[in-house]
């Protein structure tokens, strides 16, 4: 295993290296190497992996094959409900049989519980059955959106639009059905890290104030330059500038009261703005690092950070004081998200990305696996997400009753899109396209006739449309089934997912890249941040 992860390790630096926004000869060196390592990895992962780790199998062939046996079963019952009882314990007894009743026959009186849960659990087996055949026949076209110049760094779909932001400095505005560019946004003087687009009433609001049409949409756009753009989207105006004093690494909206905007920092600050005033009325603190994701839900925000910390705020409208008021914070001992700091100054993973869903918050850094974190209680389980240690999770996005996490393997270079059911976490399948490079931020959304959209971004910008059921168009994009994703959803967190920690391990000088202060993407950790913020 040794070699596997310096392997591992080399493969996450040179992902790092890659985007940076120029390679000194040293570092192309290092990149030109890809290939060879990737061989090897491959090589000793099949290795490893034994005769009954099988690759997927596409459509429905994989019903034919044998489920692989649960390597602790215990951990899977946890998804399942308390049973209920069907008879309340009597006082007298304590043991739900009534007064007089003979312990010799209690069969004849009470349904085990035991037989209630398993009819649940059929019911449940079959409902995510006839789930998994469904995406097994759906089909996806993908397309290109070509146009910007440098990686697509946020993405968000509003109607039959796509917004991007690229480290290019530039927002482009996309017109989904003919997938072409309507409009480019230029402003910025640093590369844009982040957007978001405020609800209708509250755009609504705005364009009343600007003596514009009530119709009108408003996106709100964050950059490494330190300021905040509002934009007109009809028009691409720009209609007001926020200037924060900090590179603005993420975005949100709240709607309560007026609605704020809540920008995060590079330094790991929260600020809230007014929508009404644009005024700033709170600036805290929050976390060590850079703050790299900011969810709204209601009038909560959840703040992710770069050192694997959360927070959770609640936003109180008022005419004086500070709206945000911090209900929670778990640090990355809790979160398991955090990386260990190394040699040359330290460094952590780097990137944290947030869906959050009532109690829970799904949470994608690095790894293989999705950590899910009840925020109220600081407990954490994890969703597998990649059936190796070679497998890197950056994305994580949800619709109605879908979860769906983007997985990129070190050693193979093919991106995959992984969908589970909601509430229960169960894995569905797999969608692969071999063209499609690293994604790195995710938009998703349905049509008025229900079927779905996506939008994924990275060194490309592709949009992947449902074809209709009774189209004879074939599709771009592989469904397939890895079982191995199977056995071990919302296992309970332990450190026993072998997933590679770059930042633990030692290495020879020459078997590591260079981490002086002019290579500091030799760790594969803040790396991330700091190209997007080039």
């Amino acid at each position: 295993m040794g070699e596997v992860r310096k392997l591992q390790k080399k493969l996450r630096q040179i992902e790092n290296l890659e985007i940076k926004a120029s390679l000194t000869t040293e570092e192309r060196v290092k990149v030109s190497k890809k290939a060879e390592l990737r061989a090897r990895l491959a090589e000793l992962l099949l290795q490893l992996s034994g005769p009954q780790q099988t690759q997927s199998i596409v459509g429905k062939e994989s019903e034919k094959m044998k489920r692989q046996v649960v390597e602790n079963p215990a951990a899977l019952s946890v998804q399942s409900p308390a049973p209920k009882m069907p008879r309340a314990a009597s006082p007298e007894t304590g043991n739900g049989q009534e007064e007089g009743e003979s312990e010799e026959e209690p069969d004849s009186q009470v349904i085990p519980a035991s037989t209630e849960t398993s009819s649940w659990q059929q019911q449940e087996e079959s409902e995510v059955s006839t789930l998994q055949a469904s995406w097994e026949a759906t089909r996806f076209r993908l397309r290109t959106l070509e146009g910007h110049s440098d990686i697509i760094t946020c993405v968000i779909a509003v109607d039959n639009l796509v917004i991007s932001g690229s480290r290019d400095t530039t927002v482009k505005v996309w017109h989904v059905p003919t997938a072409t560019e309507q409009r480019n946004l230029g402003g910025h003087t640093g590369g844009v890290t982040c957007l978001c687009a405020p609800p209708p009433e509250f755009c609504r609001r705005m364009a009343r104030f600007l003596d514009l049409s009530e119709k009108e949409r408003f996106i709100l756009s964050g950059a490494s330059d330190c300021c905040v753009s509002i934009w007109v989207l009809s028009s691409g105006q720009c209609v007001k500038s926020i200037y924060t004093f900090s590179a603005v690494t993420a975005i949100c909206f709240v709607p309560e009261g007026h609605g704020y905007i809540i920008t995060g920092s590079d330094g790991g600050k929260v600020q809230a703005w007014s929508w009404q005033s644009m005024d700033n009325c709170q600036s805290v603190n929050a976390h060590e690092e850079a703050i790299t994701a900011l969810q709204s839900q209601g009038p909560l925000v959840f703040s992710g950070s770069a050192d694997g910390s959360l927070c959770v705020w609640e936003v109180h409208p008022s005419s004086h004081g500070s709206p945000l008021q911090r209900l929670q914070q778990w640090g990355p001992s809790v979160t398991g998200c955090g990386g260990t700091q190394t040699g040359h100054g330290g460094s952590h993973r780097g990137h944290l990305a947030l869906s959050p869903r009532g109690d829970r918050v799904f949470m994608a850094s690095g790894r293989a696996s999705i950590r899910v974190l009840d925020w109220r209680k600081g407990t954490v389980s994890r969703m597998t997400n990649h059936s190796s240690t070679a497998g890197v999770t950056d994305c994580i996005n949800q619709t109605s009753g879908l979860l769906i996490g983007s997985c990129f393997d070190l050693a193979t270079g093919e991106s995959t899109l992984n969908l589970f059911t909601l509430p229960r976490c169960r894995y569905l399948v797999s969608l692969i396209s071999p063209e499609t490079p690293r994604i790195l931020c995710f938009s998703m959304w349905r049509t008025a006739s229900g079927d779905h959209r996506w939008v994924t971004g990275g060194r490309e910008l592709t949009v992947w449309e449902q074809l209709p059921s009774k189209t004879k168009q074939k599709g771009d994009v592989a469904v397939k089934r890895d079982s191995r994703l199977d056995s071990s959803l919302m296992e309970s967190e332990e450190d026993s997912e072998g997933e590679v920690d770059e930042e633990s391990d030692d290495y020879s000088e020459e078997d590591s890249m260079p981490q002086d202060a002019s290579d500091t993407e030799g760790v594969a950790g803040s790396s991330w941040l700091r190209c997007v913020l080039q």
